[in-house]
């Protein structure tokens, strides 16, 4: 694949993103392969100039890697554009693949001037609030399903909107093995998940997104959130309605799709 290809699909992608537009599928060339596909999303989020306000980690859950035949997750930028407060109005579309409950947290700014290895450790210093969220995840593209992890990837990571709940100051939470629940206030549709699906933990998949922004030498001058993936695996919307999402000693969230 040449230069001019990705160039050609990565414009197309970016005015999709920008516009709020479905395109035609991208070639699987572009997706088959993770590392295609990262490189992919790296030219797409070069050309977005609107304000960053964080980061996501996607592919988090294990049993999906191993299906996919994946040993890692990946991340994504976030726009701010894309994140809403609490209890806000999701707009969707027949190719979004559904709604997820995650962790998420904020970060200093000043993690970006770290001179020495981010570490499990020395994360803690860097990590200001802790917050439940919800995550609305699809495709730009007229696609359903996902046939690699790549289909996510090259698609700015497939994040459409995130609803951030009420923050805590962050106190050395212990985020492993907490209930979560997100639910359809309207049908009653729920679902029931744990924080330990999520790449072992969230704070592990907090540290994997910060050991590759710090690898890929990523540099940001304001403080970040990172959105550490779903408890809940992608919960298809069945119905629209406001969604209530609950995680254990950590609090409640809620989006209103239509």
């Amino acid at each position: 694949m040449n230069k001019k290809n990705f160039n050609l699909i990565a414009n197309k992608l970016v005015k999709a993103f920008l516009k709020n537009k479905i395109i035609a599928p991208i070639p699987t060339r572009f997706t088959k392969k993770l590392f295609i596909a990262q490189k992919l999303r790296k030219l797409c989020e070069s050309k977005i100039k609107k304000p960053i306000i964080g980061f996501k980690a996607a592919g988090t859950g294990i049993p999906v890697l191993k299906k996919l035949n994946e040993k890692e997750p990946f991340y994504a930028t976030v726009y701010k554009h894309n994140v809403l407060k609490n209890n806000k109005n999701i707009k969707i579309n027949k190719y979004t693949l559904g709604i997820e409950l995650e962790v998420c947290y904020l970060i200093k700014k000043k993690f970006f001037d770290l001179k020495k290895k981010i570490s499990k450790k020395n994360m803690k210093n860097f990590i200001t609030h802790i917050a439940p969220c919800i995550e609305v995840v699809g495709y730009r593209q007229r696609k359903k399903g996902i046939k690699s992890l790549g289909d996510l990837c090259s698609d700015f990571g497939a994040n459409m909107k995130f609803v951030i709940g009420p923050k805590k100051k962050f106190k050395n939470n212990n985020v492993s093995d907490l209930k979560t629940n997100i639910i359809n206030l309207n049908t009653n549709h729920s679902v029931d998940g744990n924080t330990n699906t999520v790449y072992i933990n969230p704070m592990n998949s907090l540290y994997f997104v910060l050991n590759k922004l710090q690898k890929d030498k990523v540099k940001h001058d304001k403080d970040f959130y990172v959105f550490t993936g779903s408890s809940v695996g992608v919960v298809p919307i069945l119905k629209k309605g406001t969604y209530r999402g609950k995680i254990d000693k950590l609090g409640i969230v809620k989006a209103k799709i239509n």
